[in-house]
C-alpha cells in the first residue's frame, strides 16, 4: 500500500498570484517546486538563456581555450575523447564541430563500454601518441583518470579534462595543463549542476569569441546540449531548465541531418516534441549503440553531411534500440521470476544473477527491479573477468556506503547514494547478497512506496485556461515534476478497456456532488486497479462497470489535468498517476 503525501510548502499564494498574474494554483506549483524570491519566480516564469553566467567564471576555462587556440594556430593534432553515454556523443559533437569550425586539425575516439570501460585509460593514450596526437582533449570523462593522466603528461602530451562529474575525495584533481569542471572546489561558476555537453558548449563559445565567430552560430548546438541534459538526468531547474525549454524550442526546426532523420525514424515529425521525448524516445536510441554497438554510430549520424546515410544510421540506431528494449523485457521477466519463485522476495536489497544477460542492460533491469519493488537492486551478469553489475536504490538506502560495508566482496566499485557499479568474482554472489541483507537498517517503513501531490484540486475546478496555464512550468523533469494533484471519493461509473494490449481503461467518473461528469485515462497498473477495485468492493465489481450495470464505486485518485483534442474540439481529461 502506498503512502500518500501533500507538499505542505507556505508562502502567501495570494500575493505572489497578483504580482505575476498568474493564478493562486500556479503560485502555489512555484513554491512547491524551491521557489523563493521575486527574481527567481520571474526566472522560473520566463526561462531564458540570456541569464546563464558567462562560461569565464569557470575556473581554467580560459587557460583551456587558450591552449586550444595556440594548438590550432600551431596545427597540432588535436583528439577528444569522450564517453558512450548520450551526454558523452553529445559533449564530443558539440567539440568537434566547434573546434572544425575554428580549423583545428581534430578527431575524436570514443571508449568501447565492453573493452575499454568508462573514460580515458592508458591504451587510449598510447594509441593516440601512435597516431601522431598532440592534445587529448576529454568530456563528460576525465576528472577521476588522475594517474592516466599523469601516464599521458609523462609521455609529453597536452593534456586537456572537460567534465561535470564529482572530483574523487581521496585523490583531488587530476595534474591535466587545464581543468574545466564546475564540481571543483575553487571554481566560482554559480551553478555547478550542468552536464558534460553544457561544459563543451561553453567551452566552445568562449572559442568563438575569440576566433570572432558571431555568437548566433552557438545556437545550432543548444538541442544537443537539451539532450544531453535529459538524458544525464540533470535537475531541470535555473540554467538546466532554460537551456532544454530552448533547446526544445529549436529541434524540430534543426538542420543537423541525423538529428532530423533520427526525429522522423521515432514518429515524432510534425509533433511537438518534449523532454519526456529526448529522454525515453530520442535519447535510448543514441543510447543503444554505445550500449550494444559503439557510441561512434551514434555521432556518425550526427555528423552525416549526407541525406541518405543519415537515414540508414538512424534506421540502424533504432533498430538497436527495439533490440535492446526487447533483450531487456525478456531479462526483467527473469528477473521477477527469480524474486517471485525464490526466498528472495523476503530480502529487503535484490541481488539477481542473470549470467547470460549483456552487461550494458543491469543498470536498466535494476531500475525496473526498483519501481516495481520499491527496493534496493542489484543485477549481476557474467562478464569476462568474473561478474560485473549494476545497482538502483530508493531515498532510504545509501548504496555506495552499504557498498562500502561489503567491499571485501567485491575486487571494484563506485557510485553514489542512489546508484552503482561492481564487480566480484562468482562465488561471492550469495555471501555478499547475505552481507548486504544482514547489515541493512531498511525498516518495512522504508519499503512502502511514498507518493507526494502538490495539493488537492477539485475536479469542477479545472478548466482549460488553467491547463495551458500549467504549461509555464515545463519543461517537466527531475527537480521540477509534472504536478500531481489529489481528489478523494471519486464516483467511477464506467469503464471502457482500451489499448492494443487491452491493458488500459478509459473511466467516467463524477464527484459526490454530482457537479459533473469527467473522463479519466489509466495508462499503466490495470491488473492493480482491477485488484483494488475488487478488494475494496466485491468480486465481480469490475465486470460491472465495463458492462455499465454498476452503481459506481468509489476511490482516491492522484492525477494530472490534460487537455484532449479532437477533430478540433477540446476537452478535459484526468491522467490517473496512482488510486486508492
Amino acid at each position: 500500500m502506498e503512502k500518500w503525501f501533500i507538499k505542505n510548502k507556505k508562502a502567501d499564494f495570494g500575493l505572489i498570484a497578483k504580482t505575476f498574474g498568474v493564478s493562486e494554483v500556479l503560485a502555489r506549483l512555484a513554491v512547491n517546486r524551491g521557489v523563493k524570491s521575486n527574481e527567481e519566480m520571474m526566472q522560473y516564469l520566463n526561462p531564458s538563456i540570456e541569464n546563464i553566467p558567462s562560461p569565464l567564471l569557470m575556473k581554467d576555462m580560459e587557460k583551456c581555450c587558450d591552449i586550444l587556440k595556440k594548438k590550432i594556430e600551431e596545427k597540432k593534432s588535436i583528439r577528444i575523447i569522450g564517453d558512450y553515454d548520450v551526454d558523452g556523443v553529445m559533449s564530443t559533437y558539440i567539440l568537434y564541430c566547434g573546434l572544425e569550425r575554428c580549423g583545428a586539425k581534430v578527431d575524436y575516439e570514443i571508449p568501447d563500454r565492453m573493452k575499454d570501460g568508462y573514460g580515458i585509460n592508458v591504451q587510449l593514450i598510447e594509441e593516440a601518441i601512435e597516431s601522431g596526437v598532440d592534445t587529448i582533449l576529454t568530456c563528460d570523462n576525465g576528472i577521476s583518470a588522475k594517474q592516466q593522466i599523469q601516464h599521458g603528461k609523462e609521455q609529453g602530451l597536452t593534456i586537456l579534462v572537460t567534465d561535470h562529474h564529482d572530483v574523487p575525495i581521496d585523490e583531488g584533481v587530476p595534474e591535466a595543463d587545464a581543468v574545466v569542471n564546475p564540481k571543483q572546489e575553487d571554481c566560482n561558476y554559480p551553478f555547478e549542476g550542468i552536464c558534460g555537453a553544457s561544459v563543451a558548449f561553453k567551452l566552445v563559445s568562449v572559442l568563438y569569441q575569440k576566433y570572432g565567430i558571431d555568437a548566433k552560430e552557438m545556437e545550432e548546438f543548444i538541442p544537443f546540449a537539451a539532450i544531453a541534459t535529459v538524458c544525464d538526468v540533470m535537475d531541470l531547474v535555473g540554467e538546466n531548465r532554460a537551456i532544454v525549454k530552448e533547446g526544445l524550442g529549436r529541434i524540430s526546426k534543426t538542420k543537423n541531418l541525423g538529428l532530423k532523420a533520427l526525429i522522423e525514424e521515432t514518429g515524432l515529425t510534425g509533433k511537438e516534441i518534449t523532454a519526456y521525448h529526448l529522454g525515453f524516445i530520442i535519447g535510448p536510441c543514441i543510447n543503444a549503440s554505445g550500449r550494444l554497438e559503439s557510441a561512434k554510430l551514434g555521432l556518425s549520424m550526427l555528423l552525416s553531411k549526407e541525406e541518405e546515410k543519415a537515414s540508414d544510421l538512424a534506421k540502424e540506431l533504432k533498430k538497436l534500440n527495439d533490440e535492446r528494449k526487447e533483450m531487456t523485457a525478456e531479462n526483467l521477466e527473469k528477473a521477477i521470476e527469480q524474486v517471485e519463485n525464490s526466498d528472495l522476495m523476503e530480502d529487503k536489497v535484490l541481488v539477481i544473477y542473470l549470467p547470460e544477460c549483456h552487461e550494458s542492460l543491469a543498470g536498466i533491469i535494476a531500475g525496473r527491479l526498483r519501481e516495481r519493488y520499491n527496493k534496493p537492486s542489484i543485477v549481476l551478469t557474467k562478464a569476462k573477468d568474473g561478474v560485473k553489475g549494476s545497482g538502483r536504490s530508493i531515498e532510504e538506502y545509501h548504496m555506495f556506503q552499504e557498498l562500502s560495508k561489503c567491499k571485501n566482496y567485491l575486487t571494484k566499485f563506485g557510485g553514489h547514494p542512489m546508484a552503482a557499479g561492481l564487480s566480484l568474482e562468482e562465488e561471492n554472489i550469495e555471501p555478499f547478497r547475505e552481507a548486504l541483507n544482514q547489515q541493512t537498517a531498511l525498516t518495512e517503513e522504508d519499503l512502502i512506496p511514498k507518493i507526494s501531490f502538490d495539493m488537492v484540486l477539485p475536479l469542477e475546478t479545472i478548466s482549460i485556461p488553467l491547463i495551458r496555464e500549467m504549461e509555464l512550468l515545463e519543461p517537466y523533469g527531475k527537480a521540477n515534476q509534472r504536478p500531481l494533484f489529489a481528489i478523494r471519493d471519486v464516483i467511477v461509473t464506467k469503464a471502457s478497456v482500451i489499448g492494443k494490449l487491452k491493458n488500459m481503461l478509459r473511466l467516467t467518473i463524477k464527484t459526490t456532488t454530482g457537479a459533473g461528469i469527467y473522463i479519466g485515462m489509466l495508462f499503466r497498473d490495470y491488473d492493480r486497479f482491477v485488484e483494488c477495485v475488487e478488494e475494496k468492493h466485491g468480486t465481480g465489481t469490475m465486470e460491472q462497470l465495463i458492462n455499465g450495470t454498476s452503481s459506481g464505486v468509489g476511490m482516491d485518485f492522484i492525477f494530472y489535468p490534460s487537455v484532449n483534442e479532437y477533430n478540433g474540439y477540446e476537452s478535459i481529461q484526468i491522467i490517473i498517476e496512482t488510486f486508492r
